[in-house]
């Protein structure tokens, strides 16, 4: 028989992600994460993504200069600088697996122009009017101060730049925080996980001075609900629906692929969805 292993807390990010790489049972969720190496080929996965194929179709049209915030290991770095970008990497970690030493190791390996900054979202140490693009995957939940944030953003921003954050954690009620960080599959072993009302989030981008383009809600867009594909999400969707009893689910299922019924369907899941710490994210611009 197996014995269940209890995850150990760690001091540091890269010593958790050193340990879900050292266990094989954890190499899905390593690899869902672009956590493996080697981190050139992790990165060309994500270039070539559903998410990334997604997020292309929301870049604005100048592809000069792109700041990457909480640029983690730069697989967005990395395909922001295939999309024609000067990209500057904003790292706070040092690390070399997870931080700022892996970006500049990717740059190193792929010659592709990106610089790394070690520095907090909050206080950014660029010009004002600096960047046409400020892409943040999965970083506005993690900051200290997210208003003081997205003021940041909206500073460092040309006019008519433009703003992704994309796969942020909202939750419906304060209360649904302690149920999402005991759901969460990484928090318990480093801690630093968050999430926000949705209209938390909202205030804080509007009242930095952006307008809000778009929100993406959790089954919107592969943005958002990666690494499923449309397909397996709706297979997921029908599992839930037929409450254990395979013709229904085969049944929803059909239903879902049909052309329409997903239009149609999708934004009343939306409506009664409240997962804790589920997906959205937000295109935002700053006006010209």
């Amino acid at each position: 028989m197996q014995t269940e292993v209890t995850p150990p807390r760690f001091a540091s990010w890269e010593e958790a992600v050193q340990w879900l790489r050292d266990r094989p049972e954890q190499r899905e969720l390593v690899l869902a994460a672009y956590y493996d190496d080697p981190l050139p080929a992790a990165a060309e996965r994500y270039r070539l993504s559903e998410e990334w194929t997604a997020i292309r179709a929301l870049l604005p049209p100048a592809r000069t200069q792109a700041l990457d915030v909480g640029a983690g290991r730069g697989i967005a770095s990395y395909a922001l600088a295939h999309e024609g970008y000067r990209v500057t990497a904003l790292e706070p970690d040092a690390s070399a697996l997870v931080g700022a030493e892996a970006i500049r190791s990717l740059a190193a390996h792929s010659g592709l122009p990106i610089e790394v900054t070690q520095e907090f979202s909050e206080r950014l140490p660029y010009a004002d009017c600096s960047f046409d693009l400020v892409f943040a995957r999965a970083v506005l939940h993690h900051t200290r101060d997210l208003t003081a944030a997205c003021k940041e953003f909206f500073r460092v921003l040309k006019p008519g730049g433009r703003l992704l954050a994309v796969r942020e954690h909202v939750i419906s009620r304060p209360a649904d925080l302690d149920a999402f960080l005991k759901l969460h599959p990484l928090h318990h072993l480093y801690g630093g996980e968050n999430a926000f009302l949705l209209e938390q989030y909202e205030a804080a981008i509007c009242a930095a001075g952006f307008q809000i383009e778009q929100i993406y809600d959790p089954l919107e867009s592969a943005v958002n609900f990666a690494p499923h594909t449309l397909e397996s999400l709706q297979r997921e969707v029908a599992a839930k629906a037929s409450r254990g009893l395979p013709w229904i689910e085969t049944a929803v299922s059909t239903a879902l692929g049909w052309p329409g019924i997903w239009s149609m369907v999708r934004p009343l899941l939306a409506r009664v969805d409240h997962r804790p710490g589920r997906l959205y994210s937000f295109v935002a611009n700053r006006p010209c």
